[in-house]
């Protein structure tokens, strides 16, 4: 995670100068121990390089990586803000939320924390009144979509670092603060997620231990959310994330129908991931509702097909 004395170097240095731990320290107030430890951790993150000046001494400079550029982008377009003072690590946590307005308890939920640390994590933004409140959801005002741009890179960058230490040709799919759904591409690397705790098969893959057994292409898709059970309704979302055409569709119907899933838990899933039309169209499908097919943005299957797959596979 970017720690605070990490944005403390990153703004000094986004601008693309060198300098050495002494004039960073002299800079931020850091000690010089805090910012060995720092770029130490940041350049084995690929966030700064470091080279040799006079009398040997370590020079410091950020490189081109997406982190680096959001933060730019954020600083060019809102240079009057003193960023390292309002961003904390939790802030840029709660900042990916941000981008539409939701409740204090949803957030906290979805972070498995306590109303009250959304709220302190908040307050930095809401008295530079950076936030638009909406009865009693919040959102970042209109012209700080930089702001969000710059978490959810920081986030993404956290997810790929983790997932592409046991795995290098991981691609990350999915994600939020907490969780993420990737992709391998080598037979090493899903052998390498398969043995990690901390990692589920998901998608179609996971379809076989609800006895709905696929023919895969390509690697399966993987999981990580080591504090939660992974729900037939995820397992549904994850399958759709990337693919909505018929086939896929139809082997979520299978899935829907088979496991029994709850139709709220579903829909309520499904908003995380931007599938809240293609759920809706999917239930219309399984009520009859097929008139409308045409008019719909998912790619429904044929009726008469569809129940023939669930012959095929035993479904009722």
């Amino acid at each position: 995670m970017l720690t605070n004395a990490g944005i403390e170097l990153l703004d000094a240095l986004h601008r693309g100068r060198e300098a050495t731990v002494h004039e960073l320290a002299d800079e931020t107030g850091l000690s010089t121990s805090q910012i060995y430890r720092t770029a130490d951790e940041l350049r084995t993150e690929g966030l700064i390089d470091e080279s040799r000046g006079h009398h040997n001494q370590r020079l410091l400079r950020v490189t081109s990586h997406p982190v680096i550029e959001a933060y730019r982008s954020l600083v060019s377009k809102l240079g009057h803000v003193d960023w390292p003072d309002l961003l904390s690590p939790a802030t840029i946590r709660i900042c990916w939320f941000l981008d539409e307005p939701r409740r204090a308890t949803t957030i906290a939920d979805r972070l498995d924390i306590t109303r009250q640390a959304v709220h302190h994590a908040l307050d930095p933004l809401k008295y530079r009144a950076m936030l638009s409140p909406s009865g009693p959801e919040y959102a970042l005002v209109p012209g700080l979509q930089p702001l969000h741009d710059f978490a959810e890179a920081v986030i993404l960058h956290e997810h790929r670092t983790r997932v592409r230490r046991l795995a290098p040709s991981a691609t990350v799919e999915w994600f939020d603060p907490e969780r993420a759904l990737v992709h391998v591409h080598t037979k090493d690397d899903t052998a390498a997620l398969r043995a990690a705790d901390e990692w589920e098969m998901t998608g179609l893959a996971r379809f076989a231990s609800f006895d709905l057994q696929f023919f895969l292409a390509g690697e399966p898709a993987f999981w990580y959310a080591p504090d939660e059970h992974l729900r037939p309704a995820q397992v549904v979302c994850h399958s759709l994330v990337a693919d909505t055409g018929s086939r896929r569709v139809s082997y979520a119907l299978l899935l829907i129908e088979h496991a029994d899933i709850d139709e709220n838990d579903l829909r309520n899933t499904a908003t995380w991931y931007g599938l809240e039309s293609t759920v809706s169209d999917m239930y219309a499908f399984l009520n009859g509702e097929v008139e409308q097919r045409d008019s719909r943005e998912t790619v429904l299957p044929d009726p008469a097909e569809y129940e023939s797959l669930k012959s095929q596979y035993g479904v009722r």
